[in-house]
């Protein structure tokens, strides 16, 4: 029996897109004039963010590549025979399928939707060394060239859907917040107050988004020495009376990422602790105000900067003052051109959405020892900028009695 290298599966029907047809089509659109404006005949896309935002799926790995193929007149994903006929439901253009029967057969596939001549782009962030010489090897007389950073600056302005999908985001992000509230008591492990909190938004996504795929949404909350670090794992730590207390909540819909983060403490904080805690917030509330048109990422670093040289905290800051949002996630995807940080000059525009993150972290044997940290989404528009997170923040608000 001699087994297909690629098929076609159209199984069921079309979902109901996150997005409608219009926006998909301007997003192409956008590509392809970056495309006829470089000469670039045709784009293989391959990162996550990349063909979630071009073509609506969002694919799983698993060690296999998947690709988005963009010409002047086609739109086809390429992905793997184990995902049937879903690729096909719900992503925006044609879908070619490849299988397993052969070894790369994914190259094949290329092969058939892409010409050997002319430029490719591709995205040299994205695409292993591996796999760019098989590409090349494939199509020994295309030129390839980067399609990351332009279609990265592209990502960087949302439509007006997006950040109406980024609000709804921000809102159920809310939710977890008081989800985790709900949870705390001494003797709880920080996981089962995650838990709690990603069940809750996962429910609040199915109702009020119920087209969209359930997947990828989770919380990090951790105590006490676990608030060193931004992003570290849950454990099975018990929260102990007077712990200071990391709440992170991110709830995910179709691939667009949206968070909540806040300090806490458990029924009590000393002097030391809401000093440096009410220092981050003046950090927090001065950056929100900073966020503005016209002013650049690195400007806003600077200053903030300053308010933490002023208390002597400065060489406890962890990481930069913000990041934007948009189909990213903690495993794929950054818009790394539009940080709030010392090296990076992006100046902001209206629609773009940042976030205003400020942290420090004490280590164990300073007074205050934790991690503080307060997280806002604003989106910029013409005049300033609306912050659409509405957990409140601070001492007077975070000192959770139970």
């Amino acid at each position: 029996m001699e087994l297909p290298q690629t098929l076609q599966i159209r199984n069921g029907e079309k979902k109901t897109p996150t997005f409608s047809a219009e926006e998909m089509s301007a997003r192409l659109a956008k590509l392809r004039q970056h495309m006829n404006k470089n000469d670039i005949d045709t784009v293989l896309f391959t990162s996550f963010h990349n063909i979630n935002y071009f073509a609506g799926f969002l694919y799983c790995s698993f060690g296999r590549p998947y690709g988005l193929v963009v010409a002047q007149n086609s739109s086809t994903s390429i992905t793997a025979n184990v995902d049937g006929g879903e690729p096909w439901r719900r992503g925006f253009g044609d879908n070619l399928v490849y299988t397993d029967w052969q070894q790369d057969n994914y190259f094949r596939a290329v092969k058939q939707l892409i010409a050997n001549r002319g430029t490719i782009g591709i995205e040299f962030d994205h695409m292993s060394m591996e796999n760019a010489r098989k590409l090349q090897a494939a199509f020994p007389d295309v030129e390839l060239v980067d399609i990351g950073k332009p279609t990265m600056f592209m990502r960087m302005i949302k439509s007006s859907e997006e950040i109406d999908l980024i609000r709804e985001g921000a809102r159920i992000a809310d939710i977890g917040g008081a989800a985790c509230v709900e949870a705390l008591a001494e003797g709880v492990p920080e996981y089962e107050i995650a838990r709690h909190a990603t069940h809750t938004m996962i429910r609040e996504i199915a109702k009020s988004c119920p087209n969209s795929v359930l997947m990828d949404t989770w919380t990090w909350f951790q105590s006490g020495i676990n608030t060193d670090g931004a992003h570290n794992a849950l454990t099975t730590r018990k929260l102990q009376r007077g712990d200071i207390l990391s709440l992170n909540c991110f709830p995910m819909i179709a691939g667009y990422y949206t968070a909540l983060e806040r300090t806490l403490f458990l029924d009590s904080a000393t002097d030391r602790e809401i000093e440096l805690w009410e220092i981050n917030c003046q950090v927090h509330r001065r950056g929100r105000e900073l966020i503005r048109p016209g002013v650049r990422c690195c400007d806003i670093a600077a200053e903030l900067n300053e308010i933490y040289c002023e208390h002597d905290l400065l060489q406890y800051r962890t990481f930069g003052y913000g990041h934007s949002f948009g189909t990213l996630c903690h495993y794929y995807g950054r818009e790394a051109g539009l940080e709030l940080r010392e090296d990076v000059e992006t100046v902001l525009i209206p629609n773009m959405v940042v976030s205003m993150e400020p942290m420090i972290m004490l280590p164990q044997g300073l007074g205050g020892a934790g991690g503080y940290r307060e997280h806002d989404i604003l989106v910029l528009n013409e005049d300033g900028a609306e912050n659409i997170t509405k957990f409140p923040f601070g001492p007077e608000h975070n000192i959770i009695k139970k």
